[in-house]
């Protein structure tokens, strides 16, 4: 994992085009997650796997998903978004649901039907 710190913003796996998260007091800011393993699955398969990238990287930046301040779901086909939900359902804490919105986007890559963008916080040690 890459890792840059500026003044107050650490930033982990950093590339050429995007950091897939930055920190800056105590907020975590985390790149739109898509599925990079399994694009050609359903909307079940990429849901689970891009919940489980946001997971991962929420953790990773001390944050967890009972602490999402903000989702933004971005999704290819309105028809998919039952089956999306029945995965976010089952993954969201319950009590700790965040604000969210829900988009239908048709000009996100093809090969994506999702992608997700979300606001954490940090947990206090």
């Amino acid at each position: 994992m890459t890792v840059s710190t500026s003044g107050p913003i650490t930033r982990h796996h950093v590339g050429a085009r995007l950091s897939e998260t930055a920190v800056h007091h105590g907020t975590v800011y985390l790149a739109g997650q898509i599925p990079e393993h399994h694009p050609d699955g359903d909307m079940r398969v990429q849901t689970q796997e891009v919940l489980g990238h946001v997971e991962r990287l929420l953790k990773e930046a001390g944050s967890s998903k009972a602490h999402i301040l903000s989702c933004n779901i971005f999704i290819r086909n309105a028809a998919d978004i039952t089956v999306m939900n029945e995965v976010w359902d089952a993954w969201i804490v319950p009590g700790h649901t965040p604000p969210r919105c829900t988009v239908i986007a048709p000009a996100i890559n093809p090969q994506y039907l999702i992608e997700v963008v979300v606001i954490g916080a940090q947990i206090a040690a």
